[in-house]
């Protein structure tokens, strides 16, 4: 008995689909080189460290146009992560050095999404493309705020008017 073959559904990440075939020369970089602690034994990277790179170069790039993640929270704003999606391309291993770049590809409302790849430093190799979508939020009430400080809109927008959409 034959059975036929289904074509399984595609999964949604066209955002990170369109991050590949992007030239990289307007985002932020962020140099990393992989360190034993952010390998398995074999000295192939573990999944979570590349969620903490994004991370560190989201924080960097915040701070790099003057917006410190340490005054949003003595402002009572803090930007947790509400989506992330990554696709891993191929593994980064033990000793190499690569470039985490990131920038805001839009807002809308509180939602800010940010675009990343991770490449080797000559750009002839992706390792990874992901989204991250923030969101403001009112530390002291916990709640989604209606819509951004306006600090925080203003530093964005410096973003904003230096990225490509």
């Amino acid at each position: 008995m034959l059975e036929e073959k289904t074509e399984q559904p595609k999964l949604p990440t066209s955002a990170i689909d369109r991050i590949s075939h992007q030239a990289f020369d307007d985002w932020f970089e962020y140099p990393i080189r992989v360190q034993p602690h952010h390998t398995d034994y074999l000295g192939v990277v573990w999944h979570g460290t590349y969620v903490a790179w994004l991370e560190e170069a989201r924080i960097e790039c915040l701070r790099s146009i003057g917006v410190n993640y340490e005054d949003l929270v003595a402002l009572g704003c803090d930007l947790p992560v509400v989506e992330l999606s990554i696709r891993y391309h191929q593994s980064l291993k033990l000793g190499t050095t690569a470039m985490v770049k990131t920038r805001m590809a839009e807002v809308t409302g509180v939602r800010i999404n940010w675009d990343y790849a991770i490449t080797s430093a000559d750009i002839q190799e992706l390792y990874l493309t992901a989204r991250v979508t923030l969101v403001a939020l009112d530390r002291e009430k916990g709640k989604i705020m209606r819509q951004l400080p306006a600090n925080v809109k203003d530093a964005l927008a410096r973003i904003s008017g230096t990225t490509k959409k």
